[in-house]
């Protein structure tokens, strides 16, 4: 998966899938995204948990619902069935080529009619230490938007564009409803004016194509 940004903020998703044509249609059919995901074939080995989540906040959990439908209609497994929780309401799903979203809202009530519009995207990365992680990007320029210790930091991006948190590896395979193990590439590669560098957890940075 490729990131591009402008500065520090994500502006598009590039996910490395076998069969990009396929991978291509579905994003349309199921998120309806536009540029902000885009792909490229790879055939570089990978198994198991990625180490990244792909996160859609909406405004009410019709909206959640009308999201998996259409991704599951498209082709995603479910990986947990969208329900109420503590937090709000949501659900998880696994896209054809292997990329993990969760697609949630803090509302447990709808005020209105079904809608699409997504109000958050988020790369959420798995990481071995939150702590060590997140001060590799905040030496690169990236301000922390929210910090919870060892667990959660999500650092500040742009209206629109992508925003990027780190959590704990094992924490988000238990949240997506997977095994924490994975092995080979993270098939992600996150570009913007950080790069080129790897973080602490293996995820490379490159230089964003203008």
């Amino acid at each position: 998966m490729n990131i591009t940004i402008d500065q520090a903020a994500i502006e598009s998703v590039i996910l490395e899938v076998p069969d990009a044509a396929a991978a291509e249609a579905f994003y349309t059919a199921a998120f309806g995204l536009g540029d902000r995901v885009q792909v490229r074939a790879s055939q570089t080995p990978t198994s198991g948990f990625r180490g990244f989540i792909l996160s859609l906040v909406v405004s009410q959990p019709s909206t959640v619902d009308s999201l998996i439908g259409t991704a599951v209609e498209a082709g995603a497994t479910t990986l947990k069935q969208a329900k109420k929780s503590f937090w709000g309401y949501g659900g998880v799903v696994q896209a054809p080529d292997g990329a993990i979203w969760k697609i949630a809202t803090s509302a447990k009530k709808d005020t209105g009619p079904a809608t699409r519009e997504i109000d958050d995207f988020v790369v959420l990365l798995g990481v071995d230490n939150v702590k060590a992680t997140k001060q590799f990007y905040v030496d690169r320029g990236l301000t922390v938007a929210k910090s919870f210790g060892s667990k959660y930091v999500e650092f500040d991006a742009a209206p629109s564009s992508v925003k990027l948190a780190l959590y704990g590896r094992r924490a988000a395979a238990k949240d997506a409803g997977v095994p924490a193990e994975g092995t080979g590439s993270h098939r992600m590669v996150i570009g913007g004016g950080i790069g080129p560098c790897t973080d602490p957890d293996g995820f490379d940075w490159e230089v964003a194509s203008v």
